[in-house]
């Protein structure tokens, strides 16, 4: 029986990835790195802004420590909070798929790689951060995606408020990269898959596969935790 839905946000609720790289883009130029759209979705999708940039350094030998990594997180979420002003960056379907899932009882909350004013920035003007009992961030975990531990701190969290404890089989994970899925399939939870970031050929180790959460139905989750 389908309990609780747990969304990754960026590709899934926010178009925003194409942003995060201007971002990216715009506080490495100064050390002549420009990251194409894609190297950035085959190598660093996924990743928190800490892994990414780890990564980024260490693969153009920045010599960064972490202060110095630290400083280019902080640029990093100025330039993004600057350049998500100027979008609508919610994703088609999602309002009507949150709707749906709150009229059926459903928990619902936000595993994400992002930091948590990112999420806040692209939240402010709308109610859709009403709809999540739990968020979940890059702020509050050791370990990002493909490792199962925001997930499982999502379900943690949701459980703090339930009597009857929510299993993992009773979850859906709603991701739309396939570090978010392993890290589902590692934490014991079905995923669905949405086709914003990858091809769905890219994406078949979901249980299901998507265009647009909002042509979904109730039934479509409940069958997958049957």
């Amino acid at each position: 029986m389908l309990r609780a839905v747990i969304f990754d946000f960026d590709g899934v609720i926010s178009d925003s990835e194409p942003l995060h790289l201007r971002a990216f883009n715009e506080i490495l130029a100064q050390a002549g790195i420009e990251i194409t759209e894609q190297a950035y979705y085959e190598e660093y999708l996924g990743f928190t802004d800490l892994d990414c940039l780890k990564a980024i350094a260490d693969k153009y030998r920045l010599g960064l420590d972490t202060a110095g990594i630290e400083k280019l997180i902080d640029r990093k979420s100025r330039v993004f909070e600057e350049l998500i002003k100027t979008e609508d960056s919610i994703i088609e379907g999602v309002p009507e798929f949150l709707r749906m899932l709150k009229e059926n009882n459903v928990r619902i909350a936000i595993c994400s790689g992002a930091l948590r004013g990112d999420i806040e920035v692209v939240f402010s003007g709308t109610d859709l951060s009403s709809f999540f009992d739990v968020i979940v961030t890059a702020d509050d975990v050791e370990k990002g995606k493909p490792d199962p531990e925001g997930f499982l701190l999502a379900l943690q969290r949701l459980n703090e408020a339930e009597r009857d404890k929510i299993a993992p089989r009773q979850c859906v994970i709603i991701e739309d990269s396939h570090w978010g899925l392993e890290a589902a399939a590692k934490a014991g939870m079905h995923t669905i898959a949405v086709t914003s970031s990858y091809k769905a050929e890219e994406l078949t180790m979901a249980d299901k596969v998507t265009a647009n959460l909002g042509v979904l139905v109730i039934a479509d989750l409940n069958d997958l935790c049957a």
